[in-house]
């Protein structure tokens, strides 16, 4: 008798708990869903090439595929198309630069993508600027360089961009892991009004990410370490409608063949995020350990679980329309 009162009692509980992770995570159960994606636009509008077989040594200018515009990324107007094109928020790259300035460039030498030669930090900005960022661009192994000569000048400054779009939401990408970068850029985005500065996410390193969140404690920011901290605390939380502390303030970039693993998602993962301050992104599937790539195509975009929170992409042209093809 005492044997079957435990498994009566056992089963009670696990029915219990069943019921109760059913109704914290259903989405049938979670607010109905206003407004579209939140839609990012990575390096701006720019062009693109084959993800398969990507290492942090591949020269991407070297394969790109044959361009669809005119745009290079990380330059003030494949930004500005972005943005036309239906972008809430522009990613872009920064390097520190040997004169105090930042230099917005996603490599981290030169030679792939321009006609310099050396480490991007190791130069002064006024050498950065008058280089040609379209010097490396083919889609045929070499045979032409259809941007060659084009992009002379194009390289801006973090200074130029936050000028530029003052009023728009942009997300910065530290490409380092040193301290000292999140310290000056602190510095930098400290001097921005209030309102302007609500707007600005960034991204990269877990010490100069650490050191941004600690300067700007209301500024959205996301590590590899941060966001893996916050999933995992999420695993073991978010089954009873809990929100872990570390999920607060991120960005929270989430490949598309990982939402499975996620409690409550998409709905209420998102609500509650968001009532945490951090903003929920989706981005293409990851594989092995080269990243996850942008959400860029039709089918990609058509495959994701409604309501989609927001979309990572480098085919902002493609995607927005999608998009705002749905909301009628």
């Amino acid at each position: 008798m005492a044997m079957k009162r435990f498994w009566l009692a056992a089963g009670a509980v696990a029915a219990a708990l069943g019921i109760t992770t059913f109704v914290q995570n259903t989405s049938l159960l979670a607010p109905a869903a206003t407004g579209r994606p939140v839609l990012l636009a990575h390096r701006g509008l720019a062009q693109t090439y084959p993800s398969s077989g990507i290492t942090d040594t591949t020269c991407t200018a070297s394969r790109i595929n044959p361009p669809e515009h005119p745009h290079l990324e990380n330059t003030l107007v494949s930004m500005e198309a972005a943005f036309s094109a239906g972008a809430d928020i522009v990613e872009f790259d920064i390097h520190p630069t040997t004169d105090g300035q930042f230099a917005v460039i996603h490599d981290w030498t030169l030679d792939c993508r321009t006609n310099g030669t050396g480490v991007t930090r190791e130069k002064p900005l006024a050498e950065l600027k008058a280089l040609d960022i379209g010097h490396g661009y083919t889609a045929d192994g070499g045979k032409t360089y259809p941007f060659r000569g084009k992009g002379i000048g194009l390289m801006p400054s973090l200074d130029e961009v936050l000028a530029r779009f003052p009023d728009r939401r942009l997300l910065i990408n530290v490409k380092s892991n040193d301290p000292r970068e999140g310290e000056a850029l602190a510095e930098r985005l400290l001097k921005l009004p209030a309102a302007q500065l609500s707007l600005v996410m960034a991204y990269g390193g877990d010490r100069p990410i650490t050191v941004l969140r600690e300067r700007i404690p209301t500024l959205r920011t996301m590590s590899k370490e941060a966001e893996k901290r916050c999933l995992i605390h999420h695993l073991a939380l978010g089954w009873a409608g809990l929100t872990p502390q570390s999920c607060e303030r991120q960005l929270l970039l989430i490949p598309s063949n990982y939402t499975s693993w996620i409690w409550g998602w998409p709905a209420r993962f998102t609500a509650r995020m968001r009532a945490a301050g951090s903003e929920v992104i989706v981005a293409g599937p990851l594989v092995g350990g080269n990243g996850s790539a942008g959400i860029d195509r039709g089918e990609e975009f058509s495959a994701l679980a409604r309501p989609i929170p927001g979309i990572w992409t480098n085919r902002i042209d493609r995607i927005a329309p999608l998009v705002k093809a749905e909301q009628r």
